[in-house]
């Protein structure tokens, strides 16, 4: 895709798309979102790592294979069946 076809494509100016190519110009946000958009992209703010959100354990299973994300996924299961199986102590 060209300069001119994405800038086009995402309404802005050719110029613009230039200077951002060559970093003469830190685009907006929202010229940041029309081009990924005139590309078939789009923009997601997700929080950071480690900002209020612990994500090893995903890190973890993405690294297990399928069949071992299905072995531990079946063994999380039963443990919860047994502790839903327990009787609940009682408050004073």
């Amino acid at each position: 895709m060209t300069q001119r076809q994405l800038a086009i494509a995402a309404g802005v100016p050719q110029s613009t798309v230039g200077r951002i190519e060559t970093n003469r110009l830190n685009p907006t946000v929202d010229n940041f979102r029309h081009l990924l958009r005139a590309t078939g992209q789009d923009l997601d703010l997700v929080p950071l790592a480690g900002a209020d959100e612990d994500r090893t354990l995903i890190r973890d299973r993405l690294r297990m294979t399928p069949a071992g994300r299905a072995r531990l996924a079946v063994q999380e299961a039963r443990f919860a069946a047994r502790l839903g199986s327990r009787p609940r102590a009682r408050r004073s």
